[in-house]
Parts: C-alpha cells; structure tokens; sequence
C-alpha cells in the first residue's frame, strides 16, 4: 500500500510539473512572433529540431531493453498514425492561431480537449455519456462562450482573430485525438517509447511541411534566435512530454486529465505579467466554469 501511495504521489507531481511547463509553450511562441521575424512554421521547425535528438536517444536506448517485447505493424501505424494526426497537426494549429489570438485564449480553447476526448469515445468507441458528463460538457463550453465573449469585446477587430481561434479549436480536437489515443497505447508499448517514437513521427511531419512549403533562407536566419527553439524543445517539449506520459502510466490518463487543470491558470498568470495581457472578469468566469467541467469529467471516470 505504501509504495503504491508513493507511485501515486510521484504521478501527482510529475504531471503537475509537465502541466506547468506546457503551460509556458504560449507565452514562448508569443515572445518569438514579438522579438523576431519568424512564421508559424519556422518557428515549429525550430522548435523541433532542437527536440530530435532527445527523442531519437531515448527511442534507440528503448530499442536496445532485452525486455522491450517489439511492436507490432499496427502499433507502430498507430504511434505514427497519433504522432502525424495527433500531434504534428496539433501543433500547427496551435502555432498558426497564436498569430491571431491572446495566450489566455490559446490555453482556454485548447484545454476543451478533455471534453473532446469524451465524444471522440462516445462516438468512436460508442462509450455512453453519461449524465454527469453531461452536465460537464454544458459547464466546460459555457465557460468557454462567456471567455470568448469576452475576448472578443476586446481583440474582435483584431486581424484574423476568429480565423485564429478556429485554428487553436481544431488543435484541441487534434490534441484530444492524441491523448485519447495515448492512454491505450502507453499500457502496451511504455511511456518513454511511445512519447520518443510518436514525437519521431511528429518531426517528420514537421520537416517534410517545412520541405514542401517552408522558406529555406528563413530558418538560416532563425538560428540566430535558436534560445527560443531551445526553450520550447526542452521546457515546452521534451520534459513536459515524458512528464505527461509517466504520469499516465502511474496514475492514468483520467487523474492525468484532472491535474492538468492547473494549465488554464498558468498561462493566463504568465501571459499577464510576461506578456501584459489584461485579465477579465469574463475571463475568470469562464476559467472557473470550464476547469470545473474538466474535474467533473475527471471525477466521473473516477468513479
């Protein structure tokens, strides 16, 4: 009982920790688009070629375990398959709509993806809502209409405000494909394997958008500011990562899920007073309601 309260405890922390360092990912990209003359693409290219060789280290120490049973054809179509979809295209999305829209925003539609994960096994793995998830679904998006309301009393007449915000909503949805995904596969193939080779995957993805519709000079000229590629691959990336995905193996995706509650609260601290984003009361509101709805979610499962 005792080592397993300690197991527990240890996922408890390692999954706020990575809650808390993925939180940093907005404020970072922020910080790049305002100090330098980076696209979205550049600037996740950057980000992850500074991430490989954390992943490809732990992926060839995976492979030479003599107790690593190998993966099957359809677990590695499913890790890349999560990688590409699930993480790659989330990503994009993610750096592409933080063009347009605040940090704050950013985390508070992207941390919709617990709610998504619930329909995607509603739908896909025809798991029933029930009525408390419900009510959760109802509490998290109402939370999220009075924020966006809100914002957009302020940033509306920004340029491509809604089209950013559509960007970070189709990101949550991409995330909570990956997250969903994850908390089946973890159990099978482990937490650092899984993580190093779908984060591979995802790399791949990245280079070749970067090959096909990159601009070669631009990250010549990105390297120059390689401090922010570097912070977003080790703070925003790797540790927050593996962090994640320990902390499901010892305590589940569901626990993993409640904890990272503390995301929303993060980067709304951080994007005011880093970046000087103006903290509503609409905004506090809506923060309350979808986290709310998230523990319920999380509590629920529980059950």
């Amino acid at each position: 009982m005792e080592k397993k309260n300690l197991a527990a405890a240890t996922g408890i922390a390692v999954t706020l920790t990575g809650a808390i360092l993925f939180s940093t990912k907005a404020i970072i990209v922020k910080l790049a688009f305002a100090g330098t003359a980076m696209d979205a693409l550049t600037l996740l290219t950057l980000r992850m070629l500074f991430s490989l060789p954390f992943y490809a280290a732990v992926a060839w120490m995976a492979t030479r375990q003599q107790d690593t049973q190998p993966l099957t054809t359809r677990q590695w179509l499913y890790i890349i398959f999560l990688g590409l979809f699930g993480y790659y295209l989330s990503s994009w999305f993610d750096f592409e709509g933080l063009q347009y829209v605040s940090a704050g925003l950013e985390r508070l539609i992207l941390f919709l993806y617990p709610t998504f994960a619930v329909l995607i096994n509603a739908f896909v793995f025809r798991q029933p809502v029930s009525r408390v998830q419900a009510i959760a679904l109802g509490l998290t998006y109402t939370g999220i209409a009075i924020a966006y309301i809100g914002e957009m009393q302020v940033d509306v007449h920004q340029p491509g405000f809604l089209w950013g915000s559509l960007l970070i909503f189709l990101c949550s949805i991409t995330f909570a494909v990956y997250i969903a995904g994850s908390g089946r596969m973890i159990p099978a193939v482990g937490a650092a394997r899984f993580t190093a080779w779908a984060m591979l995957a995802s790399t791949a993805g990245v280079f070749t958008h970067f090959a096909l519709a990159g601009d070669a000079p631009a990250i010549q000229q990105a390297m120059h500011h390689w401090w922010y590629g570097l912070l977003l691959a080790v703070v925003a990336t790797v540790l927050p990562s593996f962090l994640i995905s320990a902390g499901m193996k010892r305590i589940g995706s569901n626990n993993v899920a409640v904890i990272s509650a503390i995301g929303p609260v993060s980067t709304i601290a951080q994007a005011h007073f880093i970046l000087g984003e103006s903290i509503t009361w609409a905004q506090i509101g809506g923060t309350v309601l979808v986290i709310a709805g998230v523990l319920l979610i999380g509590w629920k499962r529980k059950k």
